[in-house]
């Protein structure tokens, strides 16, 4: 199979590390590797990986080996000891540890429950903070408190929508919490099973549907203010996500520099920053806008509420619903949500970069390769390789928003 085919751009962080389970980790499998040893370049060379290293890099703001140890979980006696859990309740712990326990006794692959855990983890921790404890459990037992615990735990999977990127990561999710549950119930902890009930997720294969150039710029064309028009900036033109366009404050902002980002001490994935390539105009005279206030102190989503320094993320969410409401924009017949407009970034991302490749055939060729990954990866120093992207990007954001 071809690198090309894979579509490495195009996947999540969730996906990589599935795509590490359900491929790599079973060809080492075979090859006779140590399960915790982190694969070699060279062996994801060979294999028809390579480009693996690129979508860690470029997309997810990691090194190859960074992204096996710190996300997928290889590495120096990383599967030997078990990981804590983020929650403070020692009874669902053991809970969690006979579940844990009843699965290694079965064939799931070490990685695969590194993997499980983590997912289990993330979603009792929104439990928690959600909900005043992780205790699941007592709350399960009786029938009568069924309706209510749904509630709960559609509140949960509402948190993880905003967070993951793909229905194929929130299916996953969905089964192991799933499968907790159920497992719960069998051995006589719990009465039901809130997962099993109505829940969006469900669906067996759902498109991730996201906006089409046309409508990104009909969009802006309906914004009536600079704040509106930052909003469908921050989610179409840099990818954020809504609850980071929330926080966004000045001292993000880098728009001095000769290739102007933004930078942020926490993301999803840890520190990081977001090219902007479009929109500085607007994001300027934004910050020259609230400059002029008393006492502004420098968030640009600034919250009429005195109790909060700045909106929230469903705030954001709310309006940019209502610029397309006005803008009469439907995505499969409903109102696009924020996250739409982070998708539209994510593919106009990924149809730069085979832009770029394509560009690069003709090189490839000279060369005597097939392969024009090969060229970008190798011949083009990390600053070149930068100004192609930014310039092919540039091209498709200047269209979508009415520049060209």
């Amino acid at each position: 199979m071809s690198e090309q085919t894979y579509n490495w751009s195009r996947k999540s962080l969730d996906e990589l590390v599935d795509f590490h389970e359900r491929e790599i980790a079973p060809k080492r499998r075979q090859e006779g590797y140590d399960q915790n040893e982190i694969p070699t370049y060279q062996w994801l060379v060979d294999h028809g990986y390579s480009g693996l290293q690129y979508a860690v890099q470029e997309h997810h703001e990691l090194t190859v080996s960074e992204f096996f140890e710190q996300t997928v979980g290889l590495g120096d006696d990383t599967l030997s000891e078990t990981p804590s859990w983020p929650i403070d309740n020692e009874q669902m712990i053991e809970y969690l540890e006979q579940y844990f326990r009843s699965q290694q006794r079965g064939s799931a692959a070490e990685t695969t429950l590194q993997s499980k855990r983590s997912r289990l983890g993330q979603f009792l921790r929104h439990y928690e903070e959600l909900h005043g404890t992780a205790a699941i459990v007592s709350r399960i037992t009786d029938v009568a408190d069924q309706p209510t615990e749904i509630q709960r735990v559609t509140a949960v999977f509402d948190v993880l929508d905003e967070e993951l990127e793909s229905n194929d990561s929130k299916r996953r999710y969905r089964s192991d919490v799933d499968d907790l549950y159920s497992w719960l119930v069998d051995r006589g902890y719990g009465a039901f099973n809130p997962v099993r009930y109505d829940h969006e997720w469900d669906v067996a294969k759902r498109d991730n549907p996201a906006l089409a150039p046309a409508q990104v710029r009909n969009l802006t064309a309906t914004t009536e203010n600079i704040e509106e028009e930052l909003i469908v900036l921050g989610l179409c033109a840099w990818g954020l996500r809504r609850s980071e366009l929330a926080v966004l404050h000045v001292d993000n902002v880098q728009i001095q520099e000769e290739s102007p980002y933004l930078s942020f001490d926490t993301r999803k994935n840890g520190p990081g920053t977001v090219a902007l390539i479009y929109g500085q105009d607007t994001l300027e005279s934004r910050i020259t806008q609230l400059s002029e206030r008393q006492e502004w102190d420098g968030h640009l989503f600034p919250s009429p509420d005195a109790r909060r320094d700045h909106v929230t993320g469903e705030t954001l969410n709310r309006r940019f619903k209502s610029i397309a409401s006005r803008a009469d924009v439907r995505v499969c017949g409903e109102l696009p949500t924020s996250k739409m407009g982070r998708r539209f970034w994510y593919s106009a991302y990924a149809d730069a970069v085979e832009t770029v490749i394509d560009r690069l055939q003709s090189v490839a060729h000279e060369q005597g390769s097939s392969d024009p990954m090969v060229v970008f990866r190798s011949y083009l120093s990390e600053e070149k390789r930068r100004e192609y992207l930014r310039d092919a990007m540039y091209d498709r954001l200047a269209e979508a928003f009415g520049d060209k």
